[in-house]
């Protein structure tokens, strides 16, 4: 807006005044409009203590809308929770990766051993149950991540957006993501 009134007032200071030819066959021809692009509002303010400006606040948040708790929702129809699931998954993953990462550069400082033959040698004098518990827990988050992403990928193409079968593929994600984990903590 004042770059509008700075461009009207200098274009009126260049012509000198206005060009009465121009004016009125525009103003015959119905294309123009008044020259004044002058606002007025009519504004008023007054000075207010602090506990007036509260308790205009205090009615103003009456009138609001107030969002929904997450206890009016049904459970049963919360059946997204492989999104949840995924973004924990995704989470921890890139979180262990800067925790190695970190403890790998600062070892040679503190004194620990975190190359791959003591990690090795560490992780081959454990118990089988506790090898294989270990495994699983690692492997059971990578499996149903790698599972549940395809999952993602469908429904960026408006893949299996029905309720039938997103609970459906939710237990099957879930089951095939069980198995796959005791497959890998078991035989590989």
């Amino acid at each position: 807006m004042i770059a509008q009134r700075a461009g009207t007032t200098a274009l009126r200071r260049a012509a000198g005044g206005p060009n009465t030819f121009f004016t009125a066959n525009v103003a015959r021809l119905g294309l123009a409009s008044p020259m004044s692009t002058t606002q007025t509002r009519l504004v008023a303010t007054q000075k207010l203590t602090p506990t007036d400006g509260d308790a205009i606040l205090a009615q103003q948040r009456l009138r609001r809308p107030v969002s929904p708790h997450l206890e009016i929702y049904d459970k049963m129809q919360t059946y997204f929770g492989g999104s949840a699931w995924q973004r924990i998954t995704g989470a921890g993953f890139s979180g262990a990766l800067y925790v190695f990462g970190a403890s790998y550069l600062a070892a040679p400082l503190l004194g620990w051993h975190l190359e791959s033959a003591s990690l090795a040698a560490a992780f081959g004098a454990l118990p089988f149950a506790v090898k294989a518990g270990a495994k699983f827990v690692l492997a059971w988050p990578f499996v149903f991540h790698a599972i549940n992403g395809v999952r993602h990928l469908t429904y960026d193409f408006a893949v299996g957006f029905q309720r039938r079968t997103i609970v459906q593929g939710g237990w099957y994600i879930w089951g095939a993501s069980i198995v796959g984990g005791l497959y890998l903590a078991f035989f590989v």
